[in-house]
Formats: structure tokens, sequence, C-alpha cells
């Protein structure tokens, strides 16, 4: 089973027992039997066929706009329900106390991936760990939702100060902006993000899990507000380093950007780059500590999943993943 990224435009249809990529120039078959996710980043129509054979194969579909930004995904009916883990999932998102403890692990898991990230570059101050150490000893001490909340974003804030001492090429980065991003460093942030928010979704999908509970992030309408929790924990590991190689080995300049109207996105060749080596990085193996087993870094993801089902089942207590790496 692997992830399939397409580029280009046209639709998807089924014929027969198959999924087909029909394009202007020619028809691609896709086994279906080989897919785990599709990622659409072209112009892509559906049959209403084509929707209902991808639903029944459980293949989440996740669908980038011209810009790069996921809008969102193609979420199959689930098949791995459990009316007691949704329970329970609930339950500790009611109890104030229940839900800050696990959104305080999400925060705990974030913040040591930032000072792991940080650690391998020698040019790096110690008063900059001293600080982020700091805003982790102070996690235990929040109270609410709210003033976690308010302590990730600053360590967070902080920790992206730092990427000017990290990235040898010259680049345009004095705060973090989203919505639009404004230069090729939000730019890049932003894309990378989402393909670690849609490697969580298709891992949820795979679990009892309901995406729309969530514990630090606050649930809403129409957005999966439990992936993202969980990518705090991964974007460090997962997002940061792979931006970091890029720039620093010159595979992503300048070039690949384009900037409209102050809306500055990623272009085709540019979202390549980055999705071959996001891929590449989901694929890698490293022995796990506690299975004493080579595991993937996708595999890792679902892991987790699987110690927060064990907490709010009262299995056993959550702990946050920490890249050891």
């Amino acid at each position: 089973m692997k992830d399939y990224y397409i580029f280009k435009s046209g639709r998807i249809s089924r014929k027969d027992n198959s999924i087909f990529l029909e394009t202007s120039e020619v028809n691609i078959p896709i086994p279906v039997n080989e897919i785990d996710s599709l990622y659409l980043f072209g112009e892509i129509d559906f049959n209403t066929k084509a929707i209902n054979f991808l639903s029944q194969q459980g293949i989440v579909v996740h669908i980038f706009n011209y810009y790069g930004w996921w809008p969102g995904s193609f979420y199959p009916r689930e098949e791995l329900l459990s009316g007691d883990v949704i329970v329970h999932q609930v339950e500790h998102y009611l109890d104030q106390k229940k839900r800050l403890a696990i959104a305080k692990e999400f925060v705990k898991g974030a913040i040591h991936g930032f000072i792991y990230n940080l650690k391998r570059y020698p040019q790096i101050d110690n008063n900059i760990f001293t600080q982020l150490t700091s805003y982790q000893e102070n996690i235990e001490m929040a109270t609410d939702i709210p003033s976690l909340m308010g302590l990730e974003g600053n360590a967070r804030d902080y920790y992206y100060s730092v990427f000017p001492h990290i990235i040898k090429q010259e680049i345009e980065f004095k705060k973090r902006v989203k919505h639009p991003p404004d230069n090729m460093m939000n730019a890049l942030i932003s894309f990378v993000n989402s393909l670690v928010y849609t490697a969580v979704v298709k891992e949820i999908y795979r679990t009892q899990l309901n995406p729309t509970i969530s514990y630090l992030h606050e649930p809403s309408y129409r957005r999966f507000s439990l992936s993202l929790d969980v990518a705090e924990i991964f974007k460090p590991v997962y997002g940061d380093r792979i931006i970091f190689d890029l720039l620093n080995n010159h595979q992503l300049t300048e070039k690949h950007f384009d900037k409209e109207l102050n809306y500055c996105y990623l272009k085709e060749d540019g979202r390549k780059i980055v999705v071959k080596a996001f891929d590449e990085k989901m694929k890698t193996t490293v022995i796990h500590k506690k299975l004493r087993k080579k595991v993937s870094y996708q595999k890792i993801i679902r892991l987790e999943l699987y110690k927060l089902i064990k907490h709010i089942i009262g299995e056993e207590p959550y702990k946050s993943f920490k890249i050891w790496w």
C-alpha cells in the first residue's frame, strides 16, 4: 500500500475494478489494491462510481487547491467504529481536567521536537535552549486550554525566530503568517504542515478514534480537529526537518516560489520536490525503543493514536511521542 500524488489535471473514474486517471494526453490505470491514500494537486473531476468505489476500498483522498492549500479530504465511511471508544473520547473532552491532561501531552511533544531539532545545529546558542526549556517546564502550570495554547504559541514563535540561524539561504522570515502566506518561508511551512495534517488524518481513519473530537484545538464544524492536535507533535520532526534539509541543500530556492498580490505560494516543480522528500521521510524506518523492531515514520503516527486510545479507555496513561534521534 502506498500513497499516490497526482499533479496532472483530468478525471478519476472507475472501470470495472480499477481506477483510471483520464487526462487530455493519456489514461493512467491506478491499481486499487496498492492505494493507501490519494493526494490530488491538479484539477480533478470525479464521477459517482469512482467516489463510491474509493469509499468501498477505504481510500482517503486529500485535495489541494491551486496554491497548495489543503481545503479538506474525502473521508470514507468509517469501518472501525467503536461506540465505547467514542463515548470515552467525548468524556475526556467534556471533563476539563481530563482534556487538559491530554492537551498538555501534545504541547510537551511539540516543544520537545523544537528542542531536538535545534540540537542538530551547533551554531544555536545555549540561551535559546534555556528559553525553550522554560516553556516546557511551564506546561504543568497551565490551568486551562487558552493559557496552554498561549504558551504553545509563544514557544513556537520563539522557535520560528531561530530559523534564520539554521537556514543557509537568505530568507525573509520575521514571523509566522498563515492566511495567506506572505513569503517563501511561510508558504513552505504551510504546505509541509498540510502534508503532516493529511498523514495524521489518514491514520486516524485506520483507528476507532473520531477525527472531530479534539483536546488542544477546539472542535468545530467542518474540520478534523484531532488531526491538528496530533500533528503538533509531528510537525517539528516530520515537517521542519524536511524544510531545513531542502533549503540548506539548495534543492528549494526562491525560483520555486511565486508571489501574487502579497500571496506567496510554492510552484508545481517545488511541490513535487517537497512531496518526494516527504514521501521518502514517511517510509523511513527506525528501531522503536519499546517494540524493539523497525517501524516507519508513518507507522509511528498510528502507534501514537493507539496510545491515545489506551489512555481514554483507561488502560495506560498517555505520554506523547518524543523523538530520540
